[in-house]
């Protein structure tokens, strides 16, 4: 294997991982939104559940608030039946103070009634902030993993792309500026291997001499289809 081939290959390694490193930094990001995403479902089913809560409260303390005064007008009909002296007007009154008291009566009923569903209201609550709390932990702990996996990935971008910077000073300067139009063209592909008789990296067929041209290694060798430089593996 020449030389120069050999140095492509190794530069082609550091270029490759440097390539693969970049895209798991990209990702980072979207695995941070996801995690935060949940929380902030789990966050959002809390307040719903406690909006759930205070309306409950509220329409209670009007209920008590109508009871409170229609029970302070019927103690208020009362006192003007005990203090008439007419017959029909004591009547009429009395008719007040017995429809005021059924709706008293409708009122307590209906407070029993959200009061039952302010309990099951107040356990939604609490099951939702236990899951919150939960999901809080598990996020947090995948935000110190995923900021723990940003420092090794730069940590270790950093390392490979000093690597490559040597490597790619080993590289013949007439030869280091195709590579590197290749690379961006070739997805990364640029140094491919002969394989019974086909470049390794498109797969075509070469023609004979091509073929002997890559074996006999002594100069650099492209395929005719994708362009790619040619190597036998040792």
């Amino acid at each position: 294997m020449l030389d120069e081939v050999r140095a492509l290959l190794i530069l082609q390694d550091r270029d490759r991982r440097l390539m693969a490193l970049a895209k798991d930094l990209e990702k980072l990001p979207q695995d941070e939104a996801r995690a935060k995403a949940k929380l902030a479902g789990d966050e959002a089913g809390v307040t719903r559940a406690h909006d759930a809560v205070v309306a409950c409260e509220l329409r209670l303390k009007r209920l008590e608030l109508d009871a409170a005064t229609r029970r302070t007008t019927i103690q208020r009909l009362k006192l003007q039946q005990f203090e008439t002296r007419k017959n029909d007007e004591y009547q009429a009154i009395g008719h007040e103070i017995t429809r005021y008291e059924k709706d008293v009566d409708d009122l307590e009923t209906s407070e029993l009634e959200l009061m039952e569903e302010m309990d099951v209201a107040r356990a939604a609550l609490k099951s939702a902030q236990a899951a919150c709390a939960h999901d809080r932990a598990l996020v947090e702990e995948n935000l110190t993993a995923i900021a723990q996996r940003r420092d090794h990935l730069e940590a270790e971008h950093r390392e490979v792309a000093a690597q490559r910077e040597t490597c790619a000073a080993q590289v013949p300067e007439s030869i280091l500026p195709l590579y590197q139009r290749l690379f961006k063209s070739k997805i990364g592909l640029v140094v491919a291997p002969l394989q019974d008789g086909k470049c390794g990296g498109c797969h075509m067929k070469l023609i004979a001499s091509t073929v002997v041209a890559v074996q006999s290694a002594r100069e650099i060798v492209r395929c005719e289809d994708c362009g790619r430089i040619l190597y036998v593996e040792d």
